[in-house]
């Protein structure tokens, strides 16, 4: 197969943009993130992880896939097996017929991860490009190079239990009728967008980071459980799936693309503003993981005050994103 393997930030934005380009629509990453309206933020205490709450800083997973196959007048054929040896057996399949094939899996279960970056997170994706003996030619986006994984471990990724259990899921392109992207998608992606981060739910946009916020300020400074709250909310914004300040930053290269496609100059210092913005959650992630490692006092206030900070910059950010596309 001649397939290129090119890296990206994320994992799911870097599958669907290659899947794209393999099949002769050019798309970069920052195209498939901001074109499918994925950037989000989302704090969600009734499912938990480990105990904790989820908290978002993107839609839910395939939301990138599925968001472009509308603009790109796209068909995708999406598969999950009751079976491992059901689901190998697909896949050798379609791998025989020369498919590009995309697999949701399981971080923990991929051994060409380090062991320190080996977590439960079962929505990691991926691209399987071939097959050599028993092991099965990959190309995840966040590695700089091609991999390979033997078939047990891959099956264990792809049928992993727990939270967003993949059940072996595998997708790949029946047609891509639009091969580039038309202004009008762009601009509906970008106002969607904007409706989700100014949305009138209490723990959706602007508003869940403030309702995270206020459950934060009722953390006992002395309470071990405090640690472990701040804790798990570093790893869900700057370790799984790419984090707050990374899905700002990828946002912002679509903007940049957007006032070119758009002729809107407008959005090229819209870009510069969010990249500003991504800054700001970095330096909270490094502010709370200071205090789980116990280099600076245990501040729930104080973080409470940087998340209500950051939700004010988004919400002054996305209003004025809608006028600039209004």
């Amino acid at each position: 197969m001649n397939f290129q393997h090119q890296q990206a930030a994320h994992c799911e934005s870097g599958v669907i943009s290659s899947l794209m380009r393999h099949h002769g629509a050019p798309m970069s990453e920052a195209m498939a993130l901001g074109l499918s309206s994925a950037l989000s933020f989302a704090y969600l205490p009734f499912i938990k992880l480990s105990g904790l709450p989820l908290i978002s800083y993107r839609m839910p997973p395939k939301a990138i896939i599925k968001g472009l196959l509308a603009p790109m007048a796209a068909r995708f054929r999406f598969e999950t097996f009751r079976s491992p040896q059901a689901g190998q057996q697909r896949l050798d399949a379609l791998l025989a017929d020369g498919q590009l094939v995309g697999l949701q899996t399981s971080v923990y279960w991929l051994p060409y991860f380090p062991p320190n970056m080996r977590f439960h997170f079962n929505a990691h994706n991926l691209l399987v490009y071939g097959k050599d003996g028993d092991d099965y030619l990959i190309s995840d986006p966040v590695f700089e190079e091609p991999v390979r994984c033997a078939s047990e471990d891959l099956s264990r990724a792809r049928f992993a239990k727990g939270v967003l259990a993949p059940k072996g899921l595998m997708y790949y392109p029946q047609a891509i009728e639009r091969k580039a992207v038309d202004a009008a998608s762009v601009t509906q992606a970008i106002r969607k967008t904007v409706r989700n981060m100014l949305a009138p739910v209490p723990i959706v946009g602007v508003r869940g980071m403030r309702t995270l916020a206020k459950r934060m300020q009722k953390l006992s400074p002395t309470d071990p459980r405090s640690v472990d709250f701040i804790g798990h909310l570093v790893r869900m914004q700057e370790e799984i799936g790419t984090g707050g300040a990374g899905f700002r930053f990828i946002y912002a290269g679509f903007l940049q693309e957007a006032a070119q496609l758009l002729d809107k100059p407008q959005l090229t210092q819209m870009s510069e503003r969010l990249i500003a913005i991504g800054d700001g959650w970095r330096a909270f992630a490094l502010k709370a993981a200071r205090m789980v490692k116990g280099r600076e006092p245990v501040d729930p206030v104080a973080l409470a005050g940087k998340l209500r900070e950051q939700a004010q910059q988004e919400e002054t950010f996305f209003r004025d994103l809608k006028a600039a596309v209004a």
